[in-house]
């Protein structure tokens, strides 16, 4: 009897692999983003998957989603422990950790890498998601401000996504947020029970992310909500004010938008979000946001200084990106014809990629139509076929496979040919003859 087969296994729910032909996509939108963002004097750092829980607990707060809902976390030798959920708290611990408020007084610090939420799976939303953010630590704005905002739109529009609104708002200081939440709560309390549920248990921990609530019962409360604008202190709004002149004087559109809150408790003052309408993002279209959060870096223990940062989904970026993937990193195919020819070519296929060449050698062998058919599968535009004819008189035959032209040539003169060829335009094909 025949032992049973393994069962097959699955990546996690959320969890998604990025495969070859992707994963180009993938190299092009980082490259951007770390050319922008090295441009503005940012240098990356590198913090731990995992982190202690309580950083994340005392940063973004308790009765956030985040914290209650979607943390993965465990205890491992009786520490709680949580696999990062956003990248900010981190990138503050390790500034605190290292002091690095005394090493400079202004610190742009720059980071890309996987996070993890236990969201509802969408698309353009994920449970292992990847995000790239910027934090500046030392400069109280509103000057930072605005160039951190129109260095994301630029970014953008770098990327070919050229249809994003920017919507700003501002939290204002502790007084702000304290009058701000009594105002609020005076206007939710008469309609509690018209509200999800998860909003009646807001409005006695954390108000304001009832603001942030996308149920449909909640959205005529939050609509007639009053605005945040108008509670703001003379210091607070000359930051805002502040602001909104130096976006004027950039030419960078925006909108202010008072019932912005985002999910996370730590921001104060000015807020952002940057959304996109096109590409494949759907419902899900928020591409970026950020704001000011000049209390956290002493809530954790550290100094005064003040902050803002950013994080944008790259998943998201991707979406609403156009697809300009070309088959210009597509490898030239080494086709030997038999024993001897396998040697040869593993010598040439060395030579190809010396020369910084992309370069599969078909090692297998086997038959001039199969090897060519695996050539089309690559994408590749040339194929250098070796065989005995070849070997003996020290010469190649190149083959253009989109103009179906051939050379042969002395090895010596391969790698130039190869170029021109993989230079050259497409010709189309004459009338009356085939692709």
């Amino acid at each position: 009897m025949a032992a049973p087969r393994p069962q097959q296994l699955h990546a996690v729910k959320g969890m998604n692999d990025i495969l070859p032909g992707e994963v180009e996509r993938w190299h092009a939108l980082e490259a951007v983003v770390r050319d922008v963002v090295r441009t503005h004097g940012y240098r990356e750092i590198r913090t731990p998957l995992i982190e202690p829980t309580p950083l994340f607990v005392r940063s973004i707060g308790e009765g956030t989603d985040v914290v209650d809902k979607e943390m993965y976390s465990f205890v491992f030798h009786d520490e709680p422990l949580t696999v990062r959920p956003e990248g900010t708290a981190s990138v503050v611990r390790a500034y605190i950790e290292h002091a690095l408020h005394t090493k400079e007084p202004v610190s742009r610090l720059f980071y890309e890498g996987p996070m993890f939420r236990g969201e509802r799976p969408a698309r353009g939303r994920t449970r292992q998601f990847h995000q790239a953010g910027c934090e500046v630590l030392g400069d109280p704005g509103p000057g930072i401000d605005a160039e951190m905002i129109d260095m994301i739109v630029g970014l953008y529009r770098r990327l070919g996504v050229k249809d994003v609104e920017v919507l700003v708002n501002s939290l204002g200081g502790k007084g702000t947020k304290a009058r701000y939440r009594d105002v609020l709560v005076a206007h939710l309390e008469p309609l509690r029970s018209t509200l999800s549920d998860d909003s009646q248990r807001r409005i006695g921990m954390n108000p304001l992310r009832v603001l942030d609530s996308k149920h449909p019962k909640d959205q005529e409360a939050i609509a007639s909500a009053p605005s945040i604008l108008d509670v703001l202190d003379d210091e607070d709004k000359k930051h805002f004010d502040g602001l909104r002149a130096l976006l004027d004087q950039l030419g960078t559109p925006y909108k202010v938008e008072p019932r912005l809150v985002r999910g996370l408790d730590y921001y104060a003052r000015t807020l952002f979000e940057v959304r996109g309408h096109g590409g494949e993002l759907g419902a899900q279209n928020a591409l970026c946001g950020g704001g000011r959060y000049d209390g956290l870096p002493e809530e954790l223990g550290g100094p005064p200084v003040p902050a803002i940062g950013f994080a944008m989904g790259l998943e998201r970026a991707l979406l609403a990106m156009p697809d300009t993937r070309t088959n210009a990193d597509a490898p030239v195919l080494i086709a030997p014809l038999g024993d001897r020819a396998i040697a040869r070519a593993l010598v040439v296929a060395r030579t190809l990629r010396d020369a910084g060449l992309t370069t599969i050698c078909e090692s297998r062998g086997g038959t001039m139509k199969a090897m060519l058919r695996r050539a089309n599968a690559f994408g590749s535009r040339v194929a250098v076929v070796l065989g005995d004819s070849e070997i003996d008189r020290g010469v190649v035959q190149v083959k253009d496979l989109a103009s179906h032209a051939q050379q042969e040539l002395p090895e010596s003169e391969l790698v130039s040919a190869v170029r021109g060829v993989l230079a050259s335009p497409v010709a189309a094909p004459k009338t009356g003859e085939g692709p």
